[in-house]
């Protein structure tokens, strides 16, 4: 078997690695705050984020591969490279949907990244499986190094994008999505040969480089855009700094955004008993219904904190006023409130001396 020498231009291998880089920071920028928009607006973006992410994979790979040089004419199959862009971006989407309509457990976010991985993978060789007039040759050795690469680094940007939802964690999350896509690339090329082959199986028509040049730079060009645009919310203050609390704001004025049956409701903060994480949501709990509402826990805290309420454990906040009474066994706690059908709140072990000593002067606590 006779390889074809192969030569790459440097020129485009850079312009690949910018164009992943961009993808990366527009799908992640793109999910940024979905917590707090409508259902709609959130499919919306996460759809965007997908294509962001998925169309940036296959940009990344097909400006590179118009960098490849070869002694031979040779082309790409149109039906199989449309084929590699969509599984991309389903996989991506996909990953997305569980991040941010699914419980976020550490187990999740990491299924997520190991789906975008793969994502790559299937992506790079089912859009090499589209060369005619050559075929790619792997080393095993090759393919399964660029696959432990591509799932190691994707779950490692996913746990930095998604540990924390802050600017650098984005920008930290981009440089490893980028640097995911680019080795499974370049590290699956190192060891890949190229064969001529005259005889090949059509399974759409041929396009030649100069046809697909074409297609990469309106992608490039389409996911730039959507880069700018997006950079453009950075430099815009958040919603909840442009209108904080009032200092004098008390629990019986501070209204809570709920829903009941499709329809949106407030509720006066003096009326809730506690409030429970619940994702990327909360449910709010008065004393005769469980509601919910659409602000996530930390969004909760920096509103019914200030006005009086105590965070008993990472997803509980509760209404003093409302507590019956404060038990407490071993290293356990628990609020109890007024009602045979209201749950208990619990108190996590760092909080206990908190909640017992902030509730000890109430005389409508009792310890137990």
């Amino acid at each position: 078997m006779e390889f074809l020498s192969v030569h790459q231009s440097s020129f485009l291998i850079a312009m690949s690695c910018i164009v992943a880089l961009v993808a990366g920071f527009t799908g992640l920028s793109l999910t940024r705050d979905l917590a707090q928009k409508p259902m709609f607006q959130k499919k919306v973006s996460v759809a965007l984020a997908a294509i962001a992410l998925g169309g940036g994979i296959w940009s990344m790979h097909f400006v590179a591969m118009l960098g490849l040089q070869m002694p031979i004419l040779f082309y790409y199959d149109a039906a199989i490279t449309l084929v590699s862009a969509l599984l991309a971006i389903l996989l991506v989407g996909a990953a997305l949907i569980l991040m941010h309509f699914a419980e976020r457990k550490p187990a999740t976010i990491t299924l997520a990244g190991g789906i975008v991985g793969v994502g790559i993978l299937v992506m790079h060789y089912i859009g090499m499986a589209g060369l005619e007039m050559c075929r790619a040759v792997y080393s095993t050795t090759g393919v399964l190094f660029s696959s432990s690469v591509a799932i190691g680094l994707c779950i490692l940007a996913f746990w930095i994008a998604y540990g924390r939802r802050t600017n650098r964690n984005i920008v930290l999350g981009t440089l490893c999505f980028a640097f995911a896509v680019c080795s499974v690339h370049f590290l699956a090329m190192a060891g890949t040969n190229f064969v001529e082959e005259q005889n090949f199986a059509e399974f759409g028509p041929s396009m030649s480089n100069e046809t697909l040049a074409l297609g990469v730079i309106f992608f490039s060009f389409v996911i730039f855009g959507a880069c700018l645009w997006v950079s453009v919310t950075y430099l815009v203050a958040p919603r909840a700094a442009l209108s904080p609390l009032p200092a004098s704001t008390t629990a019986a004025e501070l209204q809570v955004p709920c829903e009941r049956e499709g329809h949106k409701v407030f509720v006066r903060a003096s009326d809730v008993l506690f409030v429970r994480a619940d994702g990327h949501y909360t449910q709010v709990y008065t004393a005769n219904e469980r509601l919910f509402c659409a602000w996530p826990v930390t969004q909760a805290s920096s509103r019914l904190l200030p006005v009086g309420f105590l965070q008993t454990h990472r997803s509980y906040l509760v209404n003093p006023s409302r507590i019956a009474r404060f038990e407490r066994t071993k290293d356990k706690g628990h609020c109890i409130f007024d009602g045979a059908e209201t749950p208990r709140a619990p108190v996590s072990r760092s909080k206990l001396k908190t909640i017992q000593d902030a509730l000890a002067a109430r005389p409508s606590a009792v310890r137990a």
